[in-house]
């Protein structure tokens, strides 16, 4: 398969997003075991997309959030919704340029099998191309 010189979106959203909320929220692709003693926890999967076939990406990222309280959740959502829509659009990493951000579907409950927790997520679709 040809290079088209894709970001990596996922590890650049992780980056960005645990400079955007610190320490005290976990932020990752993949869930395991320990969730319930890792809440916050913020999850950042693509979910398809497209390409322009030469450095454009168009992905879509689905972001869950998971915590204690449906409140909790919709509240760190809405903060992640607002820093794409205003933060992310137009930055620079050392490995990408993110454009154009929007939202595909905005951040509403989503079930989830432990009753223990609540999980918020939307889908957001962001332009981006490697930064050379």
């Amino acid at each position: 398969m040809a290079d088209v010189g894709s970001v990596d979106v996922e590890l650049e959203l992780m980056i960005a997003l645990r400079g955007f909320l610190g320490d005290t929220v976990v932020v990752r692709d993949e869930l395991d075991n320990n969730l319930l003693n890792e809440l916050p926890t913020v999850q950042v999967q693509v979910v398809g997309g497209g390409d322009d076939g030469i450095r454009l990406d168009r992905p879509f990222v689905d972001i869950d959030i998971y915590d204690a309280t449906r409140a909790d959740a919709i509240a760190l959502a809405a903060a992640i919704r607002g820093w794409i829509l205003t933060q992310l659009r137009g930055s620079v990493t050392e490995r990408a340029v993110f454009g154009r951000t929007g939202t595909i579907s905005r951040p509403a409950v989503r079930p989830y099998e432990n009753t223990a927790l609540r999980r918020v997520g939307a889908t957001y679709e962001i332009y981006c191309h490697p930064v050379s």
